[in-house]
């Protein structure tokens, strides 16, 4: 029991970590309305500028990790302007096969920058474990975790509570009435996209903090992506609650499934649920039921 209890804890931890990537697939596709399948390599660049500035420049780490959150918000705003603000009105299938190429271009541009090799990511959040009777909680992950609800209940309140945040609402609800009552569709995708930005840079601070960096990273976004149709796309709250589902489900099935099939099903987990959401129930647990399926 023990033991099932420790696999619980360190999937909920790492869940909750996913949920945070997944607000960054949620912010962008609440103005913007843009599945970005690209959000791994933006947490990817991010944490190459953190890697850039601190370790590369030895600039300090309360001085280095803040330059590279503002470079990430400028690198959503000139995707948000040169690549995606012309495609609006476009069909679905153009804005997916944007959001591809955007990986591909984005990955190539990390290994002719920075190279395709490994390289130790700087220690942003301490290591090492905390003992709480019998179970060991992960520093690094556990304060991820408490970061992911502390912003979640941020993020929520904004959109909830602020002009700004009231704006994007209803640009998510329908672009041509949001330019009816007067709001700029404009505005509301870039800030969408500078915040999107900006929310994987600190992905990859809290995921990568003490670990090794390298472009495979990004592999993570595609792990947060079922989180995020899970919770539902334009559910703030719903990114943490099935992040909880998605990493117990993961740390359940490398536990007891992965000796049995070759260390295939952890992997395999969040990919099978996102189908299971995509063919039961497309908005997600918490989405809104007027959702585009692409």
């Amino acid at each position: 029991m023990i033991e099932l209890a420790q696999t619980t804890i360190g999937g909920a931890l790492t869940g909750l970590v996913y949920g945070l990537v997944a607000l960054s697939f949620i912010v962008i596709y609440r103005a913007a309305r843009i599945v970005n399948l690209a959000q791994g390599e933006l947490i990817v660049l991010g944490g190459f500028m953190v890697w850039t500035l601190t370790s590369m420049l030895n600039l300090p780490l309360w001085l280095g990790v803040p330059l590279a959150l503002i470079a990430s918000g400028l690198c959503g705003l000139i995707l948000e302007r040169g690549l995606f603000r012309p495609l609006v009105g476009q069909p679905s299938f153009t804005i997916v096969m944007a959001t591809i190429a955007l990986l591909i271009l984005l990955r190539g541009l990390e290994q002719a920058i920075w190279g395709a090799e490994t390289r130790p990511y700087p220690e942003v959040l301490p290591r090492g474990a905390w003992h709480i009777g019998p179970f060991l909680l992960n520093r690094t992950l556990l304060i991820g975790a408490g970061f992911t609800l502390a912003l979640t209940e941020g993020l929520n309140w904004w959109f909830l509570r602020t002009r700004a945040g009231l704006c994007l609402a209803a640009v998510a609800e329908d672009h041509f009435t949001a330019l009816s009552m007067g709001i700029s569709v404009k505005r509301a995708t870039t800030i969408a996209w500078v915040l999107g930005s900006v929310l994987a840079c600190l992905a990859s601070a809290v995921l990568l903090s003490g670990r090794l960096l390298s472009v495979a990273a990004a592999d993570i976004g595609f792990v947060a992506l079922p989180v995020a149709l899970l919770g539902g796309l334009e559910s703030v709250r719903g990114a943490p609650l099935a992040g909880l589902l998605v990493g117990i489900g993961e740390a359940l099935a490398s536990a007891y499934l992965d000796p049995v099939t070759n260390g295939a099903a952890s992997r395999l987990f969040p990919f099978a649920l996102m189908i299971l959401v995509l063919l039961i129930r497309p908005q997600g647990l918490f989405g809104w039921r007027r959702i585009e399926r692409i």
